[in-house]
């Protein structure tokens, strides 16, 4: 299975955020879409990304002002991004080695064509041993 499925599923709308914006901006549109995170884009280019665990880790170390703080200030900018065409192993196997939750995907131009989450891709998984596991029950009752 490849990235162009679990977009087709899921759907191509993309929380963003604006560099200038400040943190708790940013985290009124976590909040609001449910999210874990968030790319940050300029001139519609992702140049970052911002997570709910950049932002803990900020409040660590700059308290409560780190809210009135620019994204730019704590967005990451060495990003890892996929393809429609990366499988799901190939996002599986990147996912775990950096360590990493959400992976923009993008298009031939370099624009921001979607965001996976290791949620979606647990779930593509899911849903593939399911679909496995059918076809082995109905395989077995066929052949009785």
């Amino acid at each position: 299975m490849l990235v162009e499925h679990i977009l087709r599923r899921k759907g191509r709308r993309i929380a963003i955020v604006d560099p200038e914006a400040t943190i708790a901006r940013a985290l009124e549109i976590l909040a609001q879409d449910n999210i874990g995170a968030l790319p940050v884009v300029r001139d519609d280019r992702i140049v970052g990304m911002l997570s709910e665990r950049d932002v803990a880790r900020g409040l660590v170390d700059r308290g409560a002002a780190l809210l009135d703080t620019p994204v730019t200030d704590l967005m990451t900018t060495r990003l890892t991004t996929c393809r429609p065409e990366t499988t799901i192993e190939e996002l599986m196997t990147m996912m775990t080695m950096r360590r990493i939750r959400h992976v923009p995907v993008l298009g031939e131009d370099g624009s921001l064509a979607g965001m996976i989450s290791i949620g979606d891709v647990v779930k593509c998984r899911l849903d593939e041993l399911e679909t496995e596991a059918q076809a082995l029950r109905d395989y077995v009752a066929g052949v009785q």
